[in-house]
């Protein structure tokens, strides 16, 4: 099974550093961001990676070519210089992904989530399948539900934070146009067809948006408390 990781957004909010590095490269504890995902998804098996890039993206391949240094072999999806949004960076990696269920990990989170056991989330009646986490402080009203079926729901009275972890059946993007194309929209669809599954995962799990969340997963993993 390959995985992709998320690594073309510009970071806006993580400007000046992002002036100089995309986001993904940025240092964590004294190694980039985007290595605590190779490691990981390496040690769960999951060794053929998919890298999109745009902003600087030149600089993801110069700093971690082939992927062997980590374990597994990277392939990069070029998406220019302005990016394609998730949707359409996923649809135009399918070439790269192939034909079988894939998990995507967004480049711009930290988390201790057993990626192994994705395989075994995916439903066969479905076409993808969710991590969903607990609200942060900064998104207290989430995105999704989880109804008693399991399934992913897009209104719910209880709602949780997609934490940018899935698997993905690749006909899930077929119908994705060509171009800038965020996932939202595509995913509600879905649920509307109960296509999505999810589940709630409260282990680790940081959304690195802001410079002030880098410095503290910093201090936190430099302190050996992780929470």
């Amino acid at each position: 099974m390959k995985a992709m990781i998320l690594a073309a957004g510009r970071g806006e909010r993580m400007r000046p550093l992002t002036d100089l590095l995309p986001k993904p490269l940025l240092p964590v504890a004294g190694k980039p961001l985007i290595q605590y995902h190779l490691e990981a998804l390496s040690a769960s098996g999951l060794q053929d990676i998919v890298i999109n890039h745009a902003w600087l993206g030149h600089l993801l391949p110069a700093h971690l070519g082939t992927g062997e240094q980590f374990g597994v072999t990277i392939q990069y999806s070029d998406e220019g210089s302005e990016g394609l949004e998730t949707a359409g960076g996923i649809k135009k990696a399918l070439p790269l992904l192939g034909d079988a269920p894939f998990v995507v990990v967004n480049g711009d989170v930290f988390c201790d989530y057993p990626y192994q056991q994705l395989s075994d989330k995916l439903r066969a009646d479905c076409l993808a399948h969710l991590v969903l986490v607990p609200n942060p402080p900064q998104h207290p009203e989430g995105d999704f539900g989880i109804n008693t079926t399991g399934h992913a729901i897009a209104q719910a009275q209880q709602c949780f934070t997609f934490s940018g972890i899935a698997i993905y059946q690749p006909e899930f993007f077929h119908p994705v146009a060509e171009g800038k194309q965020k996932l939202a929209p595509y995913l509600r669809q879905a649920m509307q067809q109960n296509k999505v599954t999810a589940e709630l995962y409260q282990g680790v799990w940081h959304d690195i948006g802001t410079v002030q969340r880098l410095t503290e997963l910093s201090a936190q993993l430099e302190s050996g408390h992780v929470g």
